[in-house]
């Protein structure tokens, strides 16, 4: 894994992995399959820990709050996350242009810009982009995977 090899590939998009676990993974995206199933709704994951972050959300209890505006979360690390807008904090730094983000995944897809590197592509054209966002507006604009409305 430290090396930097990248010895799994997957046949369909060729993206390679370092841990054989993480190519079974991927290739749930082009599969379909979602062998994880919540007991309490019957939604199906493609991996075990979103279907974890999902059961939470059925447990009414936030025993996280917010000093400053009484919002309650469930999770600790969302209170200390939440907290960064009362504090502007900016933890995450730019080594290149020194920009500063509240968000590690926000500097992540900020690199992006210095780097040109473009990690999510479309399945079906091969388009790529710099942000996740980006790609599901493409795919939903393009009609390769049907909407998902809430509260169907």
């Amino acid at each position: 894994m430290h090396s930097g090899e990248r010895p799994y590939r997957c046949d369909v998009c060729f993206k390679s992995f370092s841990q054989h676990r993480y190519l079974i993974t991927h290739q749930r995206i082009h599969s379909g399959e979602r062998p994880y199933t919540c007991d309490v709704c019957k939604k199906a994951f493609s991996q075990k820990g979103n279907l974890i972050i999902h059961q939470c959300k059925h447990h009414s209890e936030r025993p996280y709050i917010c000093d400053l505006c009484n919002k309650a979360f469930r999770l600790r690390g969302n209170l200390i996350k939440h907290q960064r807008i009362h504090s502007g904090g900016r933890p995450y730094t730019c080594d290149v242009c020194n920009k500063a983000f509240s968000y590690k995944s926000a500097l992540i897809t900020h690199q992006h810009i210095h780097s040109g590197d473009r990690p999510y592509t479309c399945d079906v054209c091969n388009k790529a982009f710099s942000q996740k966002g980006n790609l599901i507006i493409h795919q939903r604009i393009n009609g390769y995977y049907p909407i998902i409305l809430l509260n169907e």
